[in-house]
């Protein structure tokens, strides 16, 4: 995916609010702010990555409704993080415990938390060392489990907080949730690439 950073004095002095502002009156742009507070554009996904990203959200939430244990996102969804960025993953999972933790000022505003769970899924156009780096961005700041899914090349990296990535190869696999994720299973078979 091609991104643009912003680097003027205007978009980086953005209040939290202003920066909400901006992304509600340009919905048609991915917008994400880095931790440096600069404006990081970004094209629209295309029609085979939301193909994709529809059948892991599907995977995803049907297991969190039989469970009831927290709250399911999409790749519209921004999270403020410790670092002050404002990051949007292909899909997240919250727990109950950390969404009903926020006000509901909260709820309605890129959430001031990092979700324990999020994929990511890259393009042809998406660069593997940048998403590589935002995974450990995730990490740092909070998430306890990440998949970075690449399906041309059928790869999952899978990301710990003890910095440990694994690799697996191959769609023809599940892939089992961790810790509080414990139960959900991943089937990549169902991911028609």
């Amino acid at each position: 995916m091609e991104t643009i950073i912003l680097k003027d004095r205007i978009t980086n002095a953005m209040s939290d609010e202003e920066f909400l502002w901006f992304c509600q009156e340009n919905k048609d742009l991915r917008i994400e702010r880095n931790s440096k507070l600069e404006i990081v554009l970004m094209s629209p996904t295309n029609v085979f990555s939301g193909k994709i990203n529809t059948e892991i959200l599907r995977q995803l939430s049907n297991w969190n409704f039989e469970e009831e244990k927290g709250e399911v996102f999409d790749s519209s969804t921004g999270f403020t993080l410790p670092d002050r960025s404002v990051l949007s993953p292909d899909a997240s999972w919250v727990s109950s415990e950390k969404w009903e933790s926020l006000s509901e000022g909260d709820q309605y505003r890129f959430a001031p938390l990092c979700p324990e769970f999020v994929i990511e899924i890259m393009s042809k156009t998406d660069h593997l060392e940048e998403l590589q780096k935002k995974m450990k961005i995730w990490i740092a700041n909070g998430a306890t489990l990440g998949w970075l899914l690449d399906p041309s090349k059928k790869i999952t990296h899978i990301y710990r907080p003890d910095g440990s990535v694994e690799k697996i190869t191959g769609f023809d696999k599940e892939i089992k949730g961790e810790g509080l994720l414990d139960g959900f299973i991943l089937d990549l078979s169902l991911i028609k690439v």
